[in-house]
């Protein structure tokens, strides 16, 4: 059959035609059948409508067997008992039994609250209701999982032929691949609109970390963030303590440089960072040393982590470029690396903290320390140095300072520093080998 006399006979005007028994084909029984079967098969290929489907199913039974009534009861992608699209077709000539039984499902109840190990009872109510019929109960099988249920009412044994069967077999088959097909279109969907919102979601995500680094004085800037999934759990950002005045004055006033790591990742870890970034900035603006703003944010979202059941790491400093001392407090994040130039060495900068989120009256502790010409201070999260290889090993902490240091040795640019270290990270993990965790890093150079 060719594809425009398909869909001829898939057309509404057809399908109403069979509604009015007034539909013929010109053809034999066989060819007849042949193009019904045909029909369908070409219908489950194209089909977008599963209640148009249901509908020509339902009529291609009636069209095929004579002096015999079908019942389709499909399942939706819950397994529950999709009451809108239940199908009856009649054929039984010189009875009443269509209407009896079109009567007898507009009054049932037993769709609520079904499930599937009840329908024994209905079958043997259904026995019970119409003991002038025998009737055959298919189960819509696909992948093992069950689509729904067809049933078929004869009022003689005519119909039990083999021939028939062979046909009611791949009507039901057909059924179980429409019914299947429509549930991996609508899961397909769904998947679809997730992504277009993580999508969305990462992209404000990404215009909230900050799209280019500050200009402050007498420093050399750079970061990046590079997360595992779409949406990711690790936080930096740059702020000035002064909003009010110039731009030119707030290149040498204070500067606030945190870093801070979700635990987790994806959309969970990504929300809390979201929310976690807008009470630091408001917290920010206080002016308050390091070790107060982290109490004061540990107050503020302790209570939103712990019905979360997630924790944040943050390491908090600030920079006043006049003096060129930083000061800092940590909750329990990586501690940076600072590469003293004159000494020609690392030094950890750490302190006392708990995470933000596991103890309300949590206290943090502020140091500072005095920086020079050429100093160099790497900020980084756990997905550096936890990222591993192939062979299981992790890229740790020893690899990230030998690394460093040498690059500091060379005195480069911040952003060389930076994509030469994500440079070693990546040949170290191996070639188009995936992230297992978020990974940031900001490079703070004193020029």
């Amino acid at each position: 059959m060719l594809n425009n006399q398909q869909e001829k006979l898939l057309s509404n005007k057809s399908i109403q035609k069979f509604f009015d028994n007034k539909y013929t084909l010109t053809t034999d029984r066989s060819d007849q059948l042949l193009e019904i079967l045909s029909s369908l098969s070409y219908y489950l290929k194209s089909f977008s409508n599963i209640n148009k489907f249901l509908d020509y199913s339902a009529l291609i039974s009636k069209h095929i067997f004579d002096n015999q009534s079908t019942l389709i009861i499909p399942l939706n992608e819950k397994g529950e008992i999709w009451t809108e699209n239940i199908k009856f077709s009649g054929n039984i000539k010189d009875s009443n039994i269509d209407n009896e039984i079109k009567c007898y499902f507009d009054n049932l109840d037993f769709t609520k609250n079904f499930k599937i190990k009840e329908i024994s009872y209905f079958d043997s109510e259904l026995s019970k209701e119409f003991e002038e019929c025998e009737i055959k109960s298919y189960k819509i099988l696909s992948r093992g999982k069950c689509r729904g249920f067809f049933y078929t009412f004869n009022q003689s044994s005519s119909n039990n032929n083999s021939r028939n069967e062979h046909i009611l077999n791949f009507i039901v088959n057909s059924l179980a691949a429409g019914l299947e097909n429509y549930s991996l279109l609508k899961t397909k969907k769904k998947h679809e609109n997730v992504d277009r919102e993580i999508n969305t979601g990462a992209e404000i995500q990404s215009q909230l970390l900050p799209d280019y680094c500050p200009i402050i004085s007498g420093v050399d800037l750079a970061a990046h963030c590079r997360p595992a999934l779409q949406l990711g759990g690790d936080y930096y950002d740059f702020m000035s303590l002064k909003t009010n005045i110039s731009e030119k004055k707030r290149e040498k006033a204070r500067w606030a440089l945190v870093i801070g790591d979700v635990m987790g990742k994806g959309i969970p870890a990504g929300l809390l960072m979201t929310m976690l970034r807008g009470m630091l900035r408001a917290e920010v603006l206080t002016g308050l040393p390091p070790d107060r703003i982290l109490h004061d944010l540990n107050q503020l979202a302790i209570y939103d982590l712990d019905q979360s059941h997630r924790f944040v790491t943050l390491f908090y400093s600030d920079y006043d470029p006049r003096t060129k001392r930083l000061r800092y407090a940590n909750a329990a994040h990586n501690p940076p690396l600072l590469w003293k130039n004159s000494e020609q060495k690392i030094i950890k900068l750490d302190t006392e903290g708990l995470v933000l989120g596991l103890q309300k009256e949590a206290e943090y502790q502020c140091c500072q320390i005095q920086l020079k010409k050429n100093d160099v201070i790497i900020y980084y999260t756990d997905g550096v140095t936890d990222t591993s290889n192939a062979r299981g090993e992790r890229f740790d902490e020893e690899r990230l300072v030998s690394c460093f240091v040498d690059l500091c040795k060379q005195s480069l640019d911040s952003k060389i520093i930076l994509n030469k270290i994500f440079k070693t990270l990546d040949d170290f993990t191996g070639k188009n080998r995936q992230l297992e965790d978020d990974a940031s890093i900001v490079i703070f150079r004193v020029e």
